[in-house]
């Protein structure tokens, strides 16, 4: 079949980009430990490498793969999920994607490539199996409790202590203990359940997540001198905290970013506001000179 040039460019574009993910996907099969989901991301590779050979039929050459794309998204999927790293690039080749459909004009076989990538490979994603998304909920616990508590604990002692090194010790021993409590609790209540889910990897997960999210939140007070630009840059981070670990959440679970990042940032400050209040409160009414 005779094709314009630009067409033929367009095409080899989508011929690159079918073989990339061949070699993503078929990367990632090697690696993953679950036998069901190198099964699934085999099958994948394939139907992307199948995907290669039709839009070849009509370029009439090969193309090399983009090794750096490759390996961006392969070390996401290795740090961050393969869920999460496989519906990340899913999302950026969306609007490639809808172009295939409107070749089918010029291209009979776009149309059906076009269903073939939104529909069955969406459908392999989701038989994903992976536990880091089964113990999101452990993990959203430990999260949401650091953010609130700490938040407005730090705010609270910022007015009354006055004093970074001393806000920074309070606070990392109230957290330290905090986490090793929510991890008791969530060990319980997860063996209470009976789930799926194991109670010692659920206690650990909300545990550490807890312990690292205190770690974030006081770092501003052991390296700056001025509690209240320590208090400042807190609340930056719990702010970057939040829409990093919703960003995470809303591709991997195809949630709603917006709703859940306002949600939580407006719970946090809000604690921290009233916390900080509550400081100056107390301060006074006890007459306390730091």
């Amino acid at each position: 079949m005779e094709i314009d040039e630009a067409l033929r460019q367009q095409l080899l574009a989508y011929q690159k980009n079918e073989i990339t993910e061949h070699h993503i996907y078929k990367r990632l099969a090697a690696a993953v430990k679950s036998v069901e989901n190198r099964d699934v991301l085999q099958r994948i590779a394939e139907d992307e490498l199948r995907h290669y050979h039709d839009w070849k039929q009509y370029t009439g050459q090969d193309t090399s793969p983009d090794r750096l794309k490759a390996g961006w998204y392969y070390w996401v999927s290795r740090i961050f999920g393969i869920t999460f790293g496989m519906k990340l690039m899913e999302r950026g080749e969306e609007g490639a994607r809808t172009n295939y459909g409107q070749l089918k004009e010029s291209i009979p076989k776009a149309e059906a490539i076009a269903r073939d990538e939104n529909e069955h490979e969406e459908a392999l994603l989701r038989l994903l199996d992976e536990e880091r998304l089964q113990y999101v909920g452990s993990i959203v616990l430990g999260l949401n409790d650091a953010l609130v508590e700490l938040t407005g604990a730090l705010a609270g002692l910022t007015l009354a202590l006055q004093d970074t090194k001393l806000i920074a010790l309070t606070g990392l021993i109230t957290g330290i203990a905090a986490a090793l409590s929510m991890g008791a609790s969530e060990y319980l209540s997860t063996k209470a359940e009976e789930t799926s889910k194991g109670p010692l990897k659920a206690s650990i997960y909300t545990a550490a997540t807890y312990v690292v999210t205190v770690f974030l939140l006081i770092l501003p007070y052991l390296i700056l001198e001025n509690y209240y630009m320590c208090l400042a840059w807190t609340l930056i981070v719990a702010v970057l905290i939040i829409a990093v670990f919703n960003y995470y959440i809303s591709v991997a679970k195809d949630e709603w970013f917006k709703k859940r990042f306002f949600e939580m940032a407006g719970v946090s400050l809000g604690v921290a506001v009233l916390s900080f209040g509550l400081g100056y409160v107390i301060r006074a009414l006890l007459g306390v000179e730091v």
